[in-house]
């Protein structure tokens, strides 16, 4: 019996579904698709196994995707595929550094990215994903609020251009988008003139100034589909070329480049932590049960309510 073969028996066997995060490997990709699962952003992730009937969640995606789809369904039993995997934006957001900042802005609102453990959600009033985030923050500045952001910079500064809210923002980034370089996309542009350049916001301004579309994983697999350009140049993990290809397999997908001086290669977005995902550790956890997600009961329910009000939100 083939290793997908045997991942699909479990997964019968264990009562449990596999979600997937857009930047994991595509046989990942594909093998959530063809069991039931779900191939999406780590909030639909989450929202997807708290739908299911399943009495197991797989997560192949880093281990905040896993905490989030345990404070969604605390009833019932998540794992991720690599607890070593995690996401610079939730390390360099340390929770109890995190708290004291706060409590320095106490009239602030305090807004976090999806990006984050259960203990800086704990700590927020809304959680956002970056789909969500320039509507939220529109609101609670029409609504007379202040906002403490974190962690993502890069992300805070184009939410803020959008909305023009007040916003003290956490100095954190996503090391993948982070290396984006704007000269080097002008160039490919100008090789490329009839192209469309599609951005993730948690990439710096000096790129997202280039964009002719921005938005989040699922909003940039919509609009390549939807472009009338026949060649798209994409700035986010290249992990989503597996879901854009079948959203657009008439459009050529181009990585925008990383690329600088001394890089060993023209483009190499790819976050190092959804790389650790693999069927083999899919097979190992659904036989084993490894690397199961705890969260204690007080930081779940105050994490819940961060993000209960964006699912109401948006609703």
């Amino acid at each position: 019996m083939s290793l997908r073969e045997q991942i699909k028996a479990e997964l019968k066997a264990k009562d449990a579904v596999l979600v997937a995060h857009y930047y994991v490997s595509s046989d990942l990709q594909s093998l959530a698709d063809e069991t039931g699962g779900i191939v999406s952003d780590s909030l639909e992730m989450a929202r997807f196994g708290h739908n299911s009937d399943a009495k197991t969640i797989i997560v192949a995606g880093v281990k905040f995707m896993g905490e989030t789809a345990k404070i969604l369904s605390p009833e019932k039993n998540i794992h991720v595929l690599d607890m070593n995997a995690t996401c610079s934006l939730d390390e360099g957001c340390n929770a109890d550094e995190f708290s004291d900042f706060c409590d320095k802005h106490s009239d602030r609102k305090v807004v976090v990215y999806a990006n984050t453990s259960a203990q800086v959600k704990a700590r927020a009033d809304w959680m956002v994903t970056s789909g969500s985030a320039v509507s939220v923050i529109n609101h609670l500045h029409e609504s007379g609020e202040k906002i403490l952001w974190a962690p993502d910079k890069h992300l805070g500064n184009y939410v803020q251009e959008q909305s023009s809210a007040d916003m003290i923002l956490w100095d954190g980034s996503c090391v993948v988008h982070e290396k984006f370089k704007a000269d080097a996309l002008e160039t490919l542009k100008s090789l490329n003139p009839d192209s469309a350049i599609l951005v993730h916001p948690e990439s710096p301004k000096e790129v997202i100034s280039l964009a002719d579309f921005v938005g989040s994983t699922t909003a940039l697999i919509k609009e390549a589909s939807r472009r009338k350009e026949k060649t798209i140049i994409v700035a986010t993990d290249n992990g989503i070329f597996h879901k854009m290809r079948e959203a657009a397999p008439d459009k050529k997908l181009i990585e925008a480049p990383t690329m600088g001086e001394s890089a060993d290669c023209e483009s190499c977005a790819h976050c190092e932590w959804m790389a650790m995902n693999s069927l083999d550790k899919c097979l190992s956890v659904l036989r084993n049960g490894d690397n199961e997600i705890f969260i204690d009961t007080k930081t779940s329910n105050k994490a819940k309510q961060s993000i209960q009000k964006l699912l109401d939100f948006t609703a």
